[in-house]
């Protein structure tokens, strides 16, 4: 979702502030903007599209002041434009905003009876307005930011910059996520770590509820309550490399090539050394105490979460419900005991799933989360919080940290089984030694990028396209279709193979590619069946196998993908890459925005 930054420097703002916000570009955004206070005076500076678009601005407008606030905004309130693009701006008051305000009707309603009106179509003009309403009351900077504050209902991570105030920022969070970073007479805020990383690594994360007051020596963090709260200050390693591309063109790309590399990663955090037990953090969990697991994510998570479901029912033998978050507390599920609370999110401040585990807090034994960000909202309120280790993931269609989510699973998922006594220790032994094997597997898997470049070429042409499979391979035929549609913007189907003859058959014709994925396992056979079901009706199916299934079944397809023999238990994790590779591929041919695709956030911290 929408990134902020705010410094507080020794040197001019708008450099830094625009380079900051480049790091946060992978977030999704239609439009940016800063705010510098110049001597005494508030400015700002706005531009619809991309950040080249307001560092052209600034070329020929530019801002002067060693103080400022950014900010790219993924439109909620009002079209992509100028006029609707953050900083907001009311008399001496500048405000940036991340989240929804829910009450901002109201909150105009009571401006209207002071004779206030406004000037644009959101929700965060509202903000800037209240804090300049209580500033003519009389009231300091400080106080006014407090006051305007306390009326605010909904979702916020808010930055305040004053007019005559050149050595402070107001910042506050309520459910999006706002850090706060520390330099040598120097302070920062980010809505993400990794906009920080080159100006420090000392990093404040905020807590639900809190407020701050900064200036370049200080730091002052009160509670919803107005306690004083200073949080621990926390040393943060983000690799600068990590948001570089390299030599690839695409950030995509580049994840998919680190796939084998930070599955090594995951695997030697979680197996012991003698690569016969799985360890985890210790949470206090007793998994002999577990009688159901409910799991909840959004998208490509949820898919995850999906494939986790056909584990730990097959292998734990523990019954599983799974849920999008964004219904999960509506329908108020009846939470029983004995229930364990799983939660998965890429960047753990994912705001429906957030709102989820809340809705389990005090009704679930134990709430377990799998995220990439081990200091995010999510870890902080999970009895137990385990990190996927799949390092900053910039580009917006999730491929690494997919991966390295279903990899955490699947070692839960034996863990779990093992502590349960529903796995021996040799079939556990096994297991792990395959999962080891799994980065040389993927880096083999690599290899069919060619491949995936011919067979994406068909597929640019179409304007729909189905995707079948059975068993674990059916939550991954979700996923392929959501990373096609996500950056191809080709519209794509997925069903469960033997549904195909109930109602989606009449979709096939030769018009419709029909993406097969069917490693040669107990069903294979049956997903051949209604592969040639769909063949026989014009069907072009396009079929993901390895040699086995491709020596059996591949006559008279369009074309056929070749993978490395996989377990069975392991396929989904492998077959994650071929779905993320005609994905790329196609999208190339439609040459569409790969990293950041339209309409799409990569941090979605908004209802």
């Amino acid at each position: 979702m929408c990134g902020i930054v705010g410094v507080l420097s020794d040197h001019e703002a708008a450099p830094i502030l625009v380079e900051a916000l480049k790091r946060l570009e992978y977030r999704g955004y239609d439009s940016a903007g800063i705010a510098t206070i110049n001597g005494e005076t508030l400015d700002r500076r706005r531009a619809i599209g991309k950040l080249v678009n307001l560092s052209d601005t600034l070329v020929h407008d530019p801002l002067a002041g060693k103080s400022g606030i950014g900010h790219t905004r993924w439109a909620t309130h009002g079209v992509p434009n100028v006029i609707n693009a953050h900083p907001h701006q009311a008399g001496g008051v500048a405000v940036v905003h991340n989240g929804i305000i829910e009450n901002f009707r109201e909150l105009r309603a009571f401006l209207a009876e002071k004779g206030i009106t406004y000037q644009t179509d959101t929700d965060t003009e509202t903000v800037a307005l209240m804090a300049q309403y209580f500033r003519d009351q009389g009231m300091s900077p400080i106080e006014a930011s407090q006051a305007t504050i306390a009326r605010l209902e909904g979702a916020y991570a808010l930055c305040f910059l004053f007019d005559g105030e050149n050595d402070l920022i107001i910042a506050a969070r309520k459910g999006s996520p706002l850090a706060i970073g520390h330099g040598d007479g120097e302070m920062f805020v980010g809505s993400d770590a990794i906009a920080l990383a080159p100006m420090t690594d000392q990093v404040t994360y905020l807590d639900e509820g809190d407020w701050a007051v900064l200036t370049r020596t200080s730091l002052e963090i009160r509670d919803s309550n107005g306690n004083l709260a200073n949080r621990k200050k926390k040393t943060i390693t983000i690799d600068a490399a990590s948001s570089d591309k390299g030599d690839y063109k695409h950030f995509m790309a580049k994840e998919i090539a680190e796939q084998p590399t930070v599955l090594q990663g995951a695997l030697s955090h979680y197996i012991d050394p003698d690569a016969t037990t799985v360890t985890l953090p210790d949470p206090g969990i007793d998994f002999t105490k577990v009688e159901r697991l409910t799991m909840v994510a959004c998208g490509t998570a949820f898919y995850a979460c999906f494939v986790a479901k056909y584990w730990f029912e097959q292998i734990a033998r523990i019954p599983v419900e799974i849920d999008v978050a964004s219904e999960f507390r509506y329908r108020e599920p009846p939470i029983t005991k004995g229930t364990v609370a799983l939660f998965v999110s890429q960047s753990g401040e994912t705001a429906d799933t957030l709102a989820a585990l809340r809705y389990t807090q005090g009704k679930a034994d134990k709430i377990i989360s799998v995220v990439n960000v081990p200091e995010s909202s999510i870890a902080r309120e999970s009895d137990l919080a385990l990190p996927i280790l799949a390092g900053a993931e910039i580009g917006v269609a999730s491929t690494k940290a997919f991966t390295c989510q279903l990899t955490t699973l699947a070692l839960l998922a034996l863990k779990v089984a093992k502590d349960m006594g529903r796995i021996t220790d040799a079939d556990l032994a096994e297991k792990l030694s395959a999962l080891r094997a799994m980065p040389g597997v993927i880096n083999t898997a690599l290899a069919i990028e060619e491949k995936s470049k011919s067979v994406a070429s068909k597929l640019a042409e179409a304007r729909d396209i189905l995707f079948l499979g059975r068993g674990a391979m059916y939550p991954l035929a979700h996923e392929g279709a959501l990373k096609l549609k996500e950056i191809s913007y080709i519209h794509a189907e997925a069903y469960a193979s033997g549904e195909l003859k109930h109602g989606p058959i009449a979709l096939v014709d030769k018009h419709v590619p029909i993406i097969v994925m069917a490693p040669r396992d107990s069903l294979f056979e049956k997903t051949v069946s209604n592969m040639q079901e769909a063949m026989a009706r014009g069907g072009q199916v396009i079929l993901i196998t390895d040699q086995k299934g491709a020596q059996e079944a591949a006559h008279g397809v369009l074309d056929t993908i070749i993978l490395p023999e996989i377990d069975d238990f392991l396929a989904p994790i492998l077959y994650a890459v071929p779905a993320q590779l005609l994905a790329y591929h196609t999208a190339i041919a439609k040459g569409t925005d790969i990293d950041q695709p339209r309409n799409l956030a990569k941090s979605v911290t908004v209802e």
